[in-house]
């Protein structure tokens, strides 16, 4: 027997999400001397023949910021909107004190949240397959479901074992909202044992 819905048709056995990676885009509106940083920063990694971006890591949070010539930045690693945005503040506050002069602030914007998620159950992927709308299901090629997610626009990944990964969301509250709103159709279309 499945978990009791409440009136919005929402599972009363809430799935566990756990965002994984943010990836954020920053720009500070100049440019950088990529060589100069290299110079001032030992931590740092450049090898501008094989990647033309600086690779600057912080420890906490554990993340690691590519940094372009053009002033362009992407931070990966991040836990958390807010942990990506304090590791790209906390990467010019560090290149302002190695004596980088970097005039304003950067303008981050979130490109992608990755998360997983466990529904606590299983799911018939063969039946799923046939009743989520914009799924895709080749267990020869893949073990999973490709499901297209219109609002919030994700891509989640599903599996037999009640487990997914969701990617695509620009804010945590829309990887929630889609793994909620996925496991309330798992549910009402019984696809899912416990």
């Amino acid at each position: 027997m499945g978990p009791s819905f409440h009136a919005t048709g929402v599972p009363q056995t809430r799935a566990t999400v756990s965002i994984q990676n943010v990836v954020a885009s920053a720009s500070v509106d100049q440019r950088f001397d990529l060589n100069a940083i290299t110079k001032n920063f030992l931590d740092v990694e450049y090898h501008p023949g094989v990647f033309p971006g600086l690779v600057f890591r912080l420890k906490d949070p554990k993340t690691a910021t590519l940094i372009f010539s053009s002033g362009k930045m992407v931070c990966t690693g991040a836990k958390s909107e807010g942990l990506a945005r304090r590791a790209v503040k906390d990467v010019v506050r560090r290149l302002r004190e190695g004596g980088v002069p970097v005039k304003g602030e950067a303008e981050v914007t979130i490109q992608n949240i990755v998360a997983s998620a466990n529904l606590g159950g299983k799911i018939d992927l063969e039946e799923a397959a046939t009743q989520l709308p914009k799924s895709m299901y080749e267990p020869e090629q893949f073990p999973g479901i490709i499901h297209r997610m219109a609002d919030p626009k994700t891509v989640i990944l599903i599996f037999s074992s009640g487990k997914l990964v969701c990617t695509g969301a620009k804010r945590e509250g829309e990887v929630y909202r889609a793994v909620e709103s996925l496991h309330a159709t798992l549910e009402q279309k019984g696809l899912m044992t416990y």
